[in-house]
């Protein structure tokens, strides 16, 4: 069993940042690799980015490439969300979540929801324009 909790969301304006965390415990952290989903209201959730265990491949999606970048500290088991120039259509319930290890050899995996075997409650970003 493994518990995930983020922090970080708020209120922000169009351009400015923000930093997800996601504090892991209960099972090895520096073994999984962990990845980020948003869900805005009425729409799916929607993959933003992963982190395999040792930080050497990262993924984005598309909406979100050139402006969030993921990171990891496997000593504090907490994985970052690092969100700069957000627009109003970044709002969204953020989720982390850790990688089924079964999912792990291949890449083709990392952005979809039922590769992820556990996943936190959210947090609110909400970007005003």
């Amino acid at each position: 069993q493994v518990q995930l909790v983020e922090s970080g969301g708020g209120l922000v304006q169009a351009g400015d940042s923000l930093r997800l965390s996601c504090a892991a415990s209960g099972r090895t952290f520096s073994t999984y690799a962990m990845g980020w989903f948003r869900q805005a209201p009425g729409k799916e959730r929607e993959f933003v980015a992963v982190i395999t265990w040792n930080a050497v491949y990262t993924y984005y999606g598309d909406s979100v490439k050139g402006r969030f970048t993921i990171s990891r500290d496997n000593a504090k088991k907490t994985v970052y969300l690092q969100m700069n120039s957000l627009k109003p259509e970044d709002t969204a319930v953020y989720y982390c979540a850790s990688l089924d290890q079964k999912y792990s050899a291949g890449t083709y995996h990392y952005s979809r929801q039922y590769a992820y075997e556990y996943w936190g409650q959210g947090t609110q970003v909400t970007v005003s324009s």
